[in-house]
């Protein structure tokens, strides 16, 4: 199987990407090809880096309170592009309640201060066999 390609994303103002690269090498350590496209992106420099880069899923990183307004622009972006098949998944200073919001709206599962990175490998990898399976 290829492996799974993974855009981590750092919209909006916020300049704390400590997080950001934890998972970025996290994830490449769990053989997945990464993509960190740095600090202070707009939800349209991401979904165009996300399509031209052909990525599987992109992962946003927010601690600026923002994550209502820019995660459903990147979705939003995406599927206006018919890139349904891409994952947005994310973390950050998020509520429960936000993250079900979110959830609702198609974003994929979202993760708070101190999951275990495992954790979301596991989910990335889970969602992309099971996707995997559906189009073969």
């Amino acid at each position: 199987m290829r492996p799974i390609r993974v855009l981590v994303a750092k919209p909006g103002l916020d300049g704390h990407d400590r997080g950001a690269k934890v998972v970025a090498a996290a994830l490449r350590d769990a053989g997945m090809e990464v993509i960190y496209t740095g600090l202070h992106q707009t939800p349209e420099m991401i979904a165009t880096a996300a399509i031209q880069e052909d990525v599987d899923v992109v992962g946003l990183s927010i601690l600026s309170g923002a994550h209502m307004t820019l995660i459903p622009r990147v979705l939003d972006l995406l599927r206006d592009d018919g890139r349904e098949d891409i994952l947005v998944t994310g973390g950050g200073i998020i509520p429960r309640e936000d993250m079900d919001a979110l959830e609702a709206r198609g974003t994929g599962r979202l993760f708070g201060p101190g999951t275990p990175t495992s954790e979301l490998v596991e989910y990335i990898h889970n969602w992309f066999e099971a996707r995997e399976a559906q189009t073969a």
